[in-house]
């Protein structure tokens, strides 16, 4: 009775010497490991689970100590309090128990806690020492391997960032950029010093009162003066010996490296490209990651056009599946994309467009204009503005096609109508837009085609009782096609003139053109004059005849005749 309270703290606290974790484990070198694993209680726990879920009992073991039977009873009160706690870790049940069980243990059983230890050893050596372990790849680094990037002499190796791995893009390629890897990571620390500090900084001033005429700090009017004298240093030039390095760097690589950019300006605004740069590639590589871009592989290259195959010219948002395959094929009446020759074929033997759908408001000879609604016809409208974009630079309308008609012509043969141009234009423009964007195909430019579309344009206008003139930004094919339409109507115009006096605001109601474009052309062609307080329009008899000479050259072949116009100006929307 009187050994009960001593057994139970010492039971106790062995109990809790053998709940050892892993960090203790880590923390006990050579003597708490040796006495651990001599004391034979591993506690895992898998097996803390186990002995709380169940409680089993096994069978006591005698005790090797030549003590008195208090000392035995004692020694079999302890192990089977332990035994209610753990399971023993041997599968016949014979751990030893107790302190006196250790002293009196046979050699084979210390060899035996030795070999434990010299495990438990090399484990731990294991486990801090992971070189033997494949690297974890992180989520950015999850790139495909068989890509490269595109820069000559480039591993893939690095990024502009300092971020990541490996980049496989002009945009990330430290190489383009004239750096190193290592460059590029000591750049990213930099910047995140610079940014650390420049949240500290906005944090003092937190304090301040947000007004609207709030007085700047000492802070910023110091950088300001430091910003102000880098400026100041900059070099007003570049000396002989940096030109020739420039232009020697500029015809060794070419366009596949970035030019060199220093001492063209100073130091703080080429520290402020670069982390332009810097960003730009950051976010560019995160729209890559989710998947929304894959730089210089979501262009399309080329488009099968019934028997023609063109090269595109810019990026047109094609739906994803379609834009990475590098070619598309179209069916040119029905302008439905597909992904193959054979889709493309088994389409074809479907089909039963021949023609544009809409009315046929214009025909002479082969040529044809149909008048197409975008909110009756609006898939079809939809597919030829995605079209359209694979050769328009400045084209930003693709699927709201409803506010437009849309004016297709096409040249037709045995086969059936095929497309050669449109324009479209607004059904109620608050500025008389007569185009709002404007089209020749590849195939049939520079035979005519655009003109006849503009002058068709004006003729609309004409019908209508209005002043018309192009959306702007026009792009430059557009531009060109459009002054060359103006100087030729304003030279037939002057040509037929027999009066002394002539009026813009005569020749833009007879003619349909604006009276800016009238100006503007006039400009060009040097007819218009400020003398003594008047504007004279001169009449260039030389432009004149150059201007009969193509016409006859060239013949009536290309041309809009009025009246095969069949057409009533649609009435609202």
């Amino acid at each position: 009775a009187d050994l009960e309270p001593t057994e139970g703290s010492e039971s106790a606290h062995r109990r809790s010497s053998t709940r050892l974790t892993r960090a203790s484990l880590r923390l006990s070198q050579s003597s708490q490991a040796a006495s651990v694993f001599s004391s034979g209680r591993r506690v895992t726990r898998s097996q803390q689970g186990a002995s709380n879920t169940t409680a089993k009992k096994y069978p006591l073991r005698q005790s090797r100590s030549s003590g008195s039977d208090t000392e035995v009873n004692g020694e079999s009160d302890l192990k089977q309090a332990e035994q209610d706690e753990t399971p023993p870790r041997t599968p016949t049940g014979n751990a030893p128990s107790s302190e006196s069980d250790i002293e009196v243990s046979s050699p084979s059983n210390d060899l035996e806690d030795e070999r434990l230890a010299k495990e438990l050893s090399l484990k731990e050596a294991a486990a801090h020492d992971l070189s033997h372990r494949p690297k974890r790849r992180r989520f950015h680094e999850s790139y495909n391997f068989n890509m490269k990037c595109p820069t000559p002499g480039c591993n893939s190796l690095g990024h502009l960032t300092g971020r990541h791995e490996r980049h496989f893009s002009i945009s990330g390629c430290p190489l383009y950029h004239n750096l190193s890897a290592d460059e590029c990571k000591g750049k990213a620390s930099t910047r995140e010093k610079q940014s650390e500090e420049r949240t500290l900084s906005h944090r003092q001033d937190e304090n301040r009162h947000s007004t609207r005429s709030q007085a700047p700090t000492e802070r910023q009017l110091r950088y300001k003066e430091k910003v102000t004298d880098l400026r100041r240093k900059r070099n007003s030039g570049l000396n002989k010996e940096q030109k020739d390095k420039y232009m020697e760097h500029r015809q060794s690589h070419g366009t596949s490296r970035e030019p060199l950019l220093e001492n063209i300006t100073s130091d703080y605004d080429l520290e402020l490209f670069r982390k332009a740069q810097a960003r730009a590639s950051d976010d560019l590589e995160k729209l890559r990651l989710a998947g929304q871009v894959s730089e210089g592989s979501n262009m399309i290259k080329t488009i099968v056009f019934g028997r023609y195959e063109l090269d595109t010219w810019y990026h047109s948002p094609y739906p994803e599946e379609y834009a990475r395959l590098g070619r598309l094929y179209m069916c040119e009446f029905c302008l439905k994309y597909m992904k193959s020759q054979t889709i493309l074929r088994r389409h074809m033997a479907k089909c039963v467009w021949k023609h544009p759908p809409g009315d046929e408001i214009y025909r002479k000879g082969n040529i044809s204009v149909f008048e197409v609604d975008g909110k009756k016809n609006k898939i079809y409208c939809q597919n030829l503005c995605l079209l359209a974009k694979l050769f328009l630079d400045h084209k930003t309308l693709y699927y709201d096609v409803e506010p437009f008609l849309f004016y297709v012509m096409t040249e037709a043969d045995n086969t059936g109508c095929h497309l050669v141009g449109y324009f479209s234009k607004e059904k109620n423009s608050f500025l008389n837009y007569n185009v709002s964007c404007i089209l020749t195909m590849p195939q049939y430019m520079r035979q005519g085609y655009g003109k006849m579309l503009i002058d068709f344009s004006y003729l609309l206008s004409k019908v209508e009782e209005k002043v018309g003139s192009p959306e702007r930004p026009l792009s430059d094919l557009g531009l060109i096609s459009y002054r060359s339409y103006w100087k030729e109507v304003l030279l037939r115009y002057l040509n037929n003139f027999q009066g002394k006096e002539i009026s813009i605001k005569e020749i833009s109601q007879e003619t349909a053109v604006n009276p800016v474009d009238i100006v503007s052309t006039l400009q060009s062609l040097q007819m218009l004059k400020y003398w003594k307080g008047k504007h004279l329009v001169l009449k260039r008899q030389d432009l004149i005849d150059d201007w009969k000479a193509k016409e006859t050259k060239r013949g009536n072949s290309k041309t809009i005749d009025p009246t095969a116009l069949k057409w009533t100006p649609p009435k609202g929307t």
